[in-house]
């Protein structure tokens, strides 16, 4: 995963970046089903972290459904998409898109400017139909 990068000094944990990393490379069509993910060893070695901050990654990951571990092979992308029900799915979703706009405001950005951005955003991932 040498295209990862964390920014240790920002205002997000670094385990966060990993797992925002990880599902966005997912959704992006980057990883796919059964991918291994670096060792934890490894990942913490080309990052320069501490292996507990991979480690907690990988466990958030897992516990969300994203991934799953195979006892001395490694952790790998699942098959199935993570199961959010309904409206906690909804709920996520708006959090993050009021975070984005309230960026989008702070940064100076017209209401244009926002929705062609979320327009492009949309085209590069792959969303899935409505279950």
């Amino acid at each position: 995963m040498a295209f990862l990068r964390v920014d240790p000094s920002g205002g997000e944990p670094v385990f966060q970046q990993i797992v925002d990393h990880v599902k966005r490379e997912i959704a992006t069509g980057r990883l796919h089903p059964e991918d291994r993910l670096p060792s934890v060893r490894d990942l913490a070695k080309e990052l320069v972290i501490n292996p507990n901050t991979i480690a907690r990654a990988y466990q958030v990951l897992e516990a969300e459904g994203v991934t799953y571990s195979r006892r001395g092979a490694g952790t790998f992308i699942a098959a199935t998409k993570p199961v959010v029900k309904g409206e906690e799915r909804r709920r996520r979703f708006r959090e993050a898109i009021e975070a984005a706009l309230a960026d989008a405001f702070h940064l100076g950005l017209s209401e244009e400017e926002a929705r062609k951005a979320f327009d492009a955003a949309m085209k590069r991932f792959r969303l899935v139909e409505e279950r």
